[in-house]
This record gives structure tokens, sequence and C-alpha cells, in this order.
């Protein structure tokens, strides 16, 4: 009659136990399914994360680039203007030398000095400067050498005359020193 009225305490033990060992289990299945998701998720976080990073530090870099761009529009937007200037300073410099070989017009030639002086201090306050050239070292970078001199007087590769100035605008060559340079005379 026992069996029909029920389980025996230790049937209904041993299905205890196994059912608690089921959920068990199935809360261990969840705990691992959730720590493996917290896993990936972590995992997606860093990748994000440097995503970010890599695009902030681009940012940065082309904030850089911009600013440095700004800084040389500044600096050289002139630039054209300038180059078209530097013939008529050429011209003013070859009138006045060919001025300089006569006395008459003193009147005028003074007040050409004065011209190409005002306009040489506007220059400079643009960022323009004269290339030094006559008495130094050849320099390829600033000076373009037409010809040589035979000199026993220097030693080789010394400007010894300048036929056109150079000029650079704050820092960058606009135009080449145009010169002669010395060399030792050959031996015969």
């Amino acid at each position: 009659m026992e069996e029909t009225e029920g389980k025996s305490p230790e049937k209904k033990a041993k299905e205890r136990s196994d059912e608690e060992h089921k959920k068990k289990k199935k809360q261990d299945k969840a705990i691992e399914e959730l720590e493996q998701a917290v896993v990936e998720k972590e995992e997606a976080l860093k990748e994000i994360n440097n995503k970010y990073l890599y695009l902030q530090a681009d940012f940065e870099n082309f904030k850089r680039i911009k600013a440095k761009e700004k800084e040389d529009v500044l600096k050289f937007g002139n630039e054209v203007l300038i180059k078209e200037l530097l013939p008529v300073i050429d011209n003013l410099e070859r009138a006045l030398d060919h001025a300089a070989r006569n006395e008459e017009n003193k009147g005028i030639i003074d007040g050409v000095q004065l011209t190409l002086k005002e306009l040489l201090k506007v220059l400079q306050k643009a960022g323009v400067e004269q290339v030094e050239a006559v008495g130094t070292k050849f320099d390829p970078n600033v000076h373009e050498a037409l010809f040589q001199e035979e000199r026993e007087d220097m030693e080789p590769d010394i400007v010894v005359s300048e036929l056109q100035k150079g000029y650079t605008l704050n820092g960058r060559l606009m135009r080449a020193s145009r010169v002669s340079v010395s060399k030792k005379p050959d031996v015969q």
C-alpha cells in the first residue's frame, strides 16, 4: 500500500536532490554564459576605445596640419606679389647704378633712392630679406653660379660679384642670387 500512496522518502529526497542538481547546472550554465557575454562586451569596448583613441589622434594631427597651413598662408600668402616686385627693385637699382655715373639730375636720383629704400623697408616688414652674397662662401642653396673668375687673391668658391640679388621670404628662398665665383688660376 505504501507504493500507491506515494513515493518513499528516499526517492523524494533523491528527486529533490536531482532537481536541485539540475537547477544548479542551469544556474552554472547561465553564469558561464553571462561571464562569456561580459568578456565579449569588454573586448568590444576595448576595440571601440582603441578606435576612439585613433580617431582622436587623427583629429589632433588634422588640427595641427591645418594650423600649420594657416600659418604658412599668413607667412607666404603674399609671395606671388613679392616675386612680381623683385624685377621692379632690380630696375630701380640698375637705374641708380646708371645714374651714379653722371651727376646730372641729382634730385631725381635722390628721389629714386628714397623710393627704393622705402620699398625695401616695406618688404622687410613683410619678412623679405636679401641673401648675403659678395665675400661669402658659395652656397648652392642660395646662390646660382653663372661663371667663375680666376683669382689669386681669394680662396676658391668665394662669391666675387653679384649679378642679381637673391631674396628670402620668412626664411624660404624666393630667388637665388646670381653670382660670379672665384677659382684658383689654371697653372700651365
